[in-house]
Formats: C-alpha cells, sequence, structure tokens
C-alpha cells in the first residue's frame, strides 16, 4: 500500500462519529418516542470529546519521535542490525537540502528546506557488502522502495527529520521522511516519482538479509526450510510490491511441516505471522492462523520465485513471505500476504 497521509483529517471526524453513535445508542435505548435533554446531549459531548481526546493522545503517544528508531539492517559490512534513537538520528541530522516536494500538491513548486541524514553517510559508516546494488526503505506501515545504490552514494538523498526549521509532523510524512533533491537533479523526477519519497521510515534493508525465521525456541535459516517437503504453486502474490503482473510460480515450504518438525505444540494455537514492521506486530493488522487453517490449507512460506527457483530479494518482500493458495486464501477469509516474515508466534 501507499503511505497515505490521513491522521490528521480523520481523528477530527470520529470525534463527530463517535457523538453521532452515542446520541444513536441512547435514542434507542430510549425508545422511539423519548428524546434526549439538552443536559443529557450535553453530558454525551462531553463523553464523546473526553473518549476522542483520550483517543488522540494514545495515537500521539505511540508515535511521538523520542520513541522513533531507525533500524539498519541486510547485508552491512558486518551483517548485524543497528539501531538508531531519535536522539542519536537528532545528532547526525545536519545535512540541508532545498528542493520542492511532490507529494505537496497544492503548490508544486515550492521549494522547502529539509534537514536530515544523508543515506550515503550511513551506508558509508555501517558499509554494504561487494554483492549489492539496492537499498529497501520501509515505513511503519510496510509500504516499502526500493533504490539504487550507486544513486545514494552519488545523490545527497536525505532521511528529512525537519522541514523549514519544524520537525515534519506525521501529516507531512514525519517523523522520519525519504527526500530526493528534485529541484537540483532534475532527471530524478523521472527514476524516482512522488511515490518513492516514503513516509515514516523505520527500517533500512540493505540488499537483502538471510532467511532467518524464529518458531518458538528456534531459528531457521534458508537450508533449514528446504530440508522440509517443499510445495509450489502459482499465484499472483498479494502485494504489489516489486513482483510482475500476473501469476507466477512461487516455491517453499507449508506452515504445517515447519511446525510438525520445529515446533508441534504450537500447530494446536493461532498462530500470529510477523513481518519486519509493526504493522503486522498489533492487534488491528496482525495475520493470525487457526489450527485448522494451518493443518487443512497450503499456507506456505515462500522462499524462492519463478522457473529459475530465485531468491525473494528485498525489493520483492524477501527472503521470506507469507503466501496462500487460491482455494485457501477463500477459506481464511482473504488473509493478507506477509512480506518480510521473521516470526510464527502464538497469539497473545
Amino acid at each position: 500500500m501507499r503511505n497515505i497521509r490521513t491522521f490528521s483529517v480523520l481523528l477530527p471526524k470520529a470525534q463527530n462519529s463517535l457523538l453521532s453513535i452515542l446520541m444513536i445508542t441512547a435514542v434507542g435505548l430510549g425508545g422511539c418516542t423519548d428524546q434526549p435533554s439538552d443536559e443529557q446531549l450535553e453530558v454525551w459531548r462531553a463523553e464523546a470529546i473526553a473518549r476522542n481526546e483520550k483517543i488522540m493522545a494514545d495515537n500521539a503517544k505511540n508515535t511521538q519521535p523520542k520513541e522513533w528508531n531507525l533500524v539498519i539492517q541486510g547485508e552491512t559490512s558486518t551483517g548485524k542490525t543497528e539501531t538508531l534513537n531519535w536522539q542519536q538520528l537528532q545528532s547526525i541530522a545536519t545535512t540541508n537540502l532545498k528542493t520542492a516536494d511532490p507529494n505537496y500538491i497544492l503548490q508544486p513548486d515550492q521549494v522547502f528546506d529539509f534537514r536530515g541524514i544523508p543515506v550515503s553517510t550511513l551506508l558509508k559508516k555501517y558499509g554494504y557488502q561487494p554483492n549489492v546494488t539496492e537499498v529497501t526503505f520501509m515505513a511503519y506501515n510496510s509500504y516499502q522502495v526500493t533504490v539504487d545504490l550507486y544513486d545514494l552514494l552519488k545523490y545527497p538523498i536525505i532521511l528529512a527529520i525537519a522541514n523549514d526549521g519544524k520537525p515534519i509532523s506525521r501529516a507531512q510524512g514525519g517523523p522520519i521522511y525519504l527526500v530526493f533533491p528534485h529541484s537540483q537533479y532534475p532527471h530524478l523526477q523521472q527514476q524516482y516519482p512522488e511515490s518513492f519519497w516514503i513516509f515514516y521510515v523505520s527500517n533500512i534493508v540493505v540488499g537483502t538479509e538471510p532467511a532467518r525465521l524464529k518458531v518458538g525456541k528456534q531459528e531457521l535459516n534458508l537450508a533449514d526450510l528446504e530440508k522440509l517437503p517443499q510445495i509450489t504453486v502459482t499465484e499472483t502474490v498479494g502485494y504489489r510490491s516489486g513482483w510482475p503482473s500476473g501469476k507466477v510460480p512461487l516455491h517453499g515450504v507449508r506452515l504445517r511441516d515447519i511446525l510438525t518438525v520445529n515446533a508441534p505444540d504450537l500447530l494446536s494455537k493461532e498462530i500470529v505471522v510477523q513481518g519486519k514492521t509493526t504493522t503486522y506486530q498489533n492487534n488491528l493488522n496482525s495475520v493470525i492462523l487457526t489450527a485448522n487453517d494451518i493443518k487443512k490449507c497450503d499456507i506456505f512460506l515462500a522462499t524462492k520465485w519463478g522457473d529459475e527457483k530465485k531468491n525473494i530479494p528485498a525489493r520483492m518482500g524477501g527472503p521470506l513471505t507469507l503466501a496462500f493458495g487460491s482455494d485457501c486464501q477463500t477459506k481464511t477469509n482473504g488473509l493478507r500476504w506477509v512480506n518480510f516474515v521473521e516470526e510464527l508466534v502464538i497469539k497473545p
């Protein structure tokens, strides 16, 4: 999905909707002929406003910049995962870039003064392995874009945390916003249009990570998964990032085979399939599979794709992606495919 700046629009509407629901419910409980008094309406209004303010406060608390981390992983020089907290990011965000913002549709030619961290600085600090040709940026809501390594090293592409001297709000793509120097290098506009200016950046994947899957107390790599019975299904991938249009062969291993060998006690549980970003790690968006689904359906982790059985790169959501056969997708009520799968855990 695309990053969408809706938070500042939706929250005010929540107050009106909640008030309407409270009024309709109360009228229904009181009977068709009973009308609430002005005093009762005022009580309901105050309750609705208080509840809405709590929702807004909770949302703000969960996304405060001081709690925002940037995770750098993949084929870095060490192969280790690095996490930079908000204070660290602030201390190295000293580069200014003046450019128009293609997502600012009201005045597309207006030039903004962004302050942030050159991606090249991070790549030089943490390194990259010789075979790396691209870097994938992920938002907390699982939207992703992939940029050529050469361009990241050559051009002042930055992770911006401020715009015209002010922190970038959530409504404007903050707290971390990937910004390209369109005004300075107009030819980049075609290669990296507005869809590449990714909002809410939370993860950087250099190249593609090795496949690792946590299952209970076990951690499996690609070799471990390939020792299990394999399955090939030809399907249209359930998310579009980087994949060809139409159906493609997907190769991998069924979840029931993974669990049977490595964590048989989990086969009787509801399982949460966790991807890399927090979208897949909360109750609202979690992909939850029942024991019946796992036992009877071809729900599998795709590890390779195409007739040549190529590894799934980060730009396509790899190295592991949750996949469903067509028949199984229908039985599981259209559950989402999950990219960057990292763990199978018991539903809390």
